[in-house]
């Protein structure tokens, strides 16, 4: 546990500033913010890799859906506690340096990023604060398999990263962010969405019972956290579903937005 957090929390920020350094050595015209946005949508798609990459594998090794364990569930959350906190920090940094004030950081500009980005940044703090232990004490020693798929929920995040990354090179009209937009829809929808009927569906097959009996067989907060989990998830799909009718049915205006 102690090593799992001391490398990550090492890992993500010194990626980060390797990202920042290399970036400038390669395209030295390049804006410190281009290079901050850069290096953390690159970050950022490394470990939603390795978390999608961490779930499969759980997934796979968990024929029993309750019992079975694997040792990734467990570890692999302490990967997670210090990305979510560096990815914070790098959310507000990435804030403030679009905002028009740059002179210096404020309570203002931290209010301003809280403001703008309370939806994410209460996503983070869910995960840090409840669901790290309820996956890492409450749930005892079953559940793996479930574990498994909310990290296979990041497969999506590395099409969403290259979709923002080309828009900051101003490559918004061409194939590879059309063919990228459908891809982010897909993943979306498959692994943030059917993910959690996948779940229930796989626990009814585990106990022999229909998948509309599984509400009232598992327990309260399993249903809650699944609801907490899934409503924003919701309401970033429709966020993406209206970007895609403007990436494909729409103006050049609309499609840079």
């Amino acid at each position: 546990m102690w090593r799992t957090l001391a490398l990550a929390s090492a890992f993500f920020p010194g990626l980060f500033a390797l990202g920042i350094r290399l970036l400038g050595w390669a395209a030295p015209g390049r804006s410190l913010k281009d290079r901050i946005l850069l290096s953390g949508r690159l970050v950022s798609t490394v470990q939603a890799t390795m978390a999608t990459v961490s779930g499969i594998t759980v997934v796979l090794n968990c024929k029993d859906v309750v019992h079975d364990r694997h040792w990734l569930a467990v570890e692999y959350i302490w990967v997670l506690v210090p990305y979510m906190t560096y990815d914070i920090y790098v959310m507000y940094l990435c804030h403030w340096h679009k905002s028009r004030d740059q002179r210096k950081h404020s309570l203002a500009s931290v209010r301003s990023f809280l403001l703008q980005e309370r939806l994410m940044v209460t996503h983070h703090l869910f995960i840090l604060v409840v669901l790290t232990p309820v996956t890492q004490h409450f749930r005892g020693e079953l559940g793996d398999f479930f574990v498994g798929c909310i990290f296979i929920a990041e497969l999506s995040t590395p099409f969403v990263s290259l979709g923002k990354i080309l828009v900051q090179l101003k490559m918004q009209d061409t194939l590879l962010h059309k063919v990228n937009g459908i891809l982010i829809l897909v993943t979306f929808f498959l692994c943030r969405i059917l993910l959690f009927p996948f779940m229930y569906a796989a626990y009814a097959r585990q106990v022999g019972i229909p998948i509309y009996m599984v509400p009232f067989r598992i327990p309260l907060h399993c249903n809650i956290a699944n609801a907490s989990l899934i409503a924003p998830q919701l309401y970033w799909f429709r966020l993406i579903c209206r970007k895609a009718a403007r990436l494909y049915g729409g103006s050049p205006a609309d499609k840079s937005r």
